[in-house]
């Protein structure tokens, strides 16, 4: 449904947006870059956990599809379809 993907989307980018930051501030009190990699690689691993498989709470508001209508969807025969002629101008 629409709703859970705008809040997989949310939840995404808020885990993506802090551990940058604090990777980025454990980093410079550190002066190590590693440790910000890790951090926002570690941030990614877990945002992937929450949003990527299809848990309830993205599963609430299902999509309302049109019921399947058999009449009418009968292919045509060759015989009974007209053929078109082309004529060149």
């Amino acid at each position: 449904d629409y709703k859970g993907q705008k809040l997989a989307e949310q939840i995404f980018q808020g885990i993506i947006l802090v551990s940058a930051v604090i990777g980025f501030i454990c980093g410079y009190i550190t002066e190590q870059f590693g440790w910000t990699v890790y951090i926002v690689m570690a941030g990614f691993a877990l945002s992937c956990l929450l949003t990527l498989p299809p848990w309830p709470m993205y599963r609430r508001n299902p999509l309302k599809w049109l019921p399947v209508q058999e009449s009418g969807t009968e292919e045509k025969k060759p015989a009974d379809r007209k053929t078109k002629k082309h004529t060149k101008s």
